[in-house]
């Protein structure tokens, strides 16, 4: 099986980060207003009983789905099936339903078409494009790969 890492933005990585920070900062805070409040503040204690677990199943909550997008996020192929995992989420597609593999060096994005007409953009880094189509054409090699180039309009060239 040949395991190709999800590749993020800077800038999503940069949030990842940020809403891993922001929940362990949710689940201190929270820690600490229990420690120095207590439950006797309210008249009721039901409510901060329902605050502080609500607020510690959120942050821990936002803390594992975050954690689970940078530790996994791949693509995996394997001798039938090609694998997606995005955190938590995980998809399988068989490998038998695929039609094509397109790389379109004017987006600069690799997309796998399946015969059905769905398809799915794959997002690794652009030096494993190869490898990646490599590992599918060695399962399936009547997969049609081709590259739509980049093409100079007639309006792109001065006159």
């Amino acid at each position: 099986m040949k395991v190709f890492k999800y590749k993020f933005g800077k800038t999503t990585t940069v949030f990842i980060y940020v809403g891993i920070a922001l929940s362990v900062v949710a689940f201190a805070l929270n820690t600490y207003f229990l420690f120095t409040e207590g439950l006797g503040y309210a008249a009721d204690i039901v409510y901060p009983i329902l605050r502080y677990t609500l607020m510690y199943l959120i942050s821990v909550l936002a803390g594992v789905i975050l954690t689970s997008l940078l530790l996994s996020s791949y693509y995996s192929v394997s001798d039938k099936v090609l694998k997606t995992s995005f955190g938590i989420i995980k998809s399988k597609y068989d490998i038998a339903k695929i039609e094509s593999v397109v790389l379109d060096r004017k987006t600069n994005k690799l997309s796998v078409h399946f015969n059905d007409s769905s398809y799915i953009v794959i997002v690794v880094k652009e030096e494993w494009y190869n490898d990646f189509t490599d590992a599918i054409l060695k399962v399936k090699p009547d997969i049609e790969f081709s590259i739509n180039s980049k093409e100079n309009d007639i309006d792109d060239k001065k006159i």
